[in-house]
């Protein structure tokens, strides 16, 4: 009995140290394995092995680094300093467990806190720095953050002036000691760049820490386990907890990488910050910098397709490049093996799988590199199952992918319903795309189940934009869908009824929603209709949303130019 089982078990797996080149899946099931072993580090120890192994590697470039910072030796420079930070964390009295929201764009203080936050045992809160003053207040509320981190402003975003309205008593109380009634768990907010009244700056953090802070930062290091919450994303309303788990992608010290994806992101933090100590973060920074790895979204490579002076500029350095965010159509990646040199492209993954679950090899031929996201990554599972039986369909079907491994998140933040909606009792996470394998164990995304909009990497839910724009005082019913586009893959269409006696315009909608709502989630189009399509009785179809003449008494989409910040 033992003997078959394990003789079924081990059909079903897939040895991906190397590329596959023998056909061994015969069902929608596979499971890669590895003679390299999980490595049970949490961030903290990670770290201090890096800097141990290559003290004199460069780290993180930025053109946010303090005055006087050079990249050389900055890894064992910024390894110091994350221990300060630590310290001084603890010194202020956060403590292990609790949350601290980083409000920033990329920046070197962003990394700089994550590493420190990890180390110290205490959850970081990505927050995306677009958030008006709603959406801050709710997320800060919902994960009950004691700090946060940002900078007094960055271009048309004044962060501490939007905390200051949510928390007038800042501006009353010495820094470190805020006593809010909206925000009733937030105690401090730390600024990144000049000083401000109430509220503490980064120095201040670094110089907290007393030798009796830092001997029990050494002690925590033992107690902290790998299985602990580090981080929590949000993909719109949903909040993911991460697990301390570190994955290495590229395990050369030399290689460069270009990291113009936002930190807030999974991507960006951890593709980005917690697997790569040698990223660049700047957009343009690769073409002097001679950066062998491009990090982008569909949306930014195909800007950088457009440049016209793209040609002028030496990208004999560029290697490969890792695409994430949504899907990519295949022209777009072969104009970048023509256009940007990049002669491998690795996709595919999810913020709920921290991030990646598929990923292609650079013997890959031509079909797999274009028509599929990858291989089947080590110590994960992945199957394809009927989305209505959750039966295994046969192999090369379609059906809906699900994923089981140390990947999976720990589960949405304080919401045990909806982790149950998408993470099973037997820990497979259900993605919600469909999506079919070969027998190589590639994965093909064919499009998405759940209602969710991608647009230029933005992961949308339609409810929380519908839940808005129900409070203004001329609509009557709406729905929000995703219309495909060429640039940032889809768009945010409105389609509403109004109120009847009432009229109302596109530019109307969306300056209700500046301001109150991030810039990405504005709709792009509206559509004014007298009534919906129906699949069954009072449910609109959302996918004839892609189809502007399916939309009875609609004049057709609205082009209004887009509003960026």
């Amino acid at each position: 009995m033992c003997f078959l089982l394990n003789v079924v078990l081990s059909a079903r797996s897939l040895h991906v140290d190397s590329p596959p080149h023998k056909p061994s899946l015969t069902t929608s099931y596979v499971h890669g394995t590895s003679t390299f072993p999980l490595l049970p580090l949490t961030v903290g120890q990670s770290l201090d092995n890096t800097v141990q192994r290559w003290p004199d590697l460069h780290g993180q470039a930025s053109a946010g680094l303090p005055a006087g910072w050079h990249p050389e030796n900055l890894c064992t420079v910024s390894a110091r300093c994350v221990d300060k930070v630590a310290a001084g964390l603890l010194a202020l009295g956060l403590k292990r467990g609790d949350q601290l929201g980083v409000w920033e764009h990329n920046i070197y203080e962003w990394i700089l806190f994550q590493f420190a936050s990890a180390k110290a045992g205490i959850i970081l809160v990505s927050l995306n720095p677009a958030y008006q003053v709603k959406e801050v207040e709710f997320t800060l509320n919902k994960v009950q953050c004691k700090a946060v981190v940002c900078p007094t402003h960055f271009k048309t975003q004044k962060f501490c002036e939007m905390l200051r309205e949510i928390c007038p008593e800042i501006d009353l109380t010495p820094a470190g000691m805020v006593k809010s009634s909206r925000v009733p768990d937030l105690r401090m907010v730390i600024v990144t760049d000049s000083r401000q009244p109430g509220m503490l700056h980064v120095e201040d953090v670094m110089q907290a820490g007393e030798s009796r802070h830092h001997k029990e930062l050494m002690d925590l290091q033992s107690k902290l386990s790998f299985d602990d919450p580090i981080n929590i994303q949000f993909t719109s309303v949903a909040f993911t907890v991460w697990k301390l788990i570190v994955g290495i992608y590229f395990h050369q010290p030399q290689v460069r990488v270009c990291v113009p994806v936002p930190m807030y992101h999974c991507f960006g933090s951890v593709l980005g910050g917690m697997s790569m100590h040698n990223a660049l973060s700047l957009t343009a920074m690769y073409f002097y910098s001679r950066c062998n790895i491009v990090y982008g979204t569909p949306t930014m490579f195909t800007d950088l397709l457009s440049q016209p002076e793209l040609h002028k500029y030496d990208l004999s350095s560029i290697e490969a490049g890792i695409m994430g965010g949504s899907s990519c159509p295949p022209e777009i990646v072969r104009k970048l093996r023509t256009d940007m040199n990049m002669k491998e492209i690795m996709v595919s993954g999810t913020t709920e799988n921290s991030p990646i679950t598929f990923l292609g090899f650079p013997q890959d031929n031509e079909e797999l590199k274009i028509n599929t996201v990858g291989c089947i990554m080590s110590h994960t599972e992945a199957k394809v199952v009927d989305p209505t039986t959750g039966e295994i369909v046969p192999l090369g079907t379609s059906g809906e992918l699900m994923i089981r491994g140390s990947c999976v998140m720990h589960g949405y933040w304080a919401d045990p319903e909806k982790t149950g909606e998408v993470i099973s009792q037997d820990r497979w996470y259900r993605t919600g795309d469909t999506a079919s394998l070969n027998s190589l164990g590639y994965c093909r995304i064919e499009g998405r189940i759940k209602d969710m909009i991608i647009r230029g990497g933005e992961n949308i839910y339609p409810a929380e934009i519908e839940q808005f724009l129900y409070t203004h005082p001329k609509v009557q019913e709406l729905e929000v869908v995703g219309v495909k586009d060429e640039r940032l893959g889809e768009q945010v269409c409105a389609c509403i009824r109004l109120k009847e006696g009432h009229i109302s315009s596109t530019e109307e909608i969306r300056a209700f929603c500046k301001g109150q709502i991030s810039h990405f989630k504005i709709p792009h189009y509206v559509i004014f209709v007298d009534s919906y399509p129906l699949t069954t009785p009072s449910r609109p179809a959302h996918s004839l949303g892609r189809h502007f003449s399916q939309w009875p008494g609609s004049n057709g989409p609205q082009s209004p130019q887009e509003t960026l910040l």
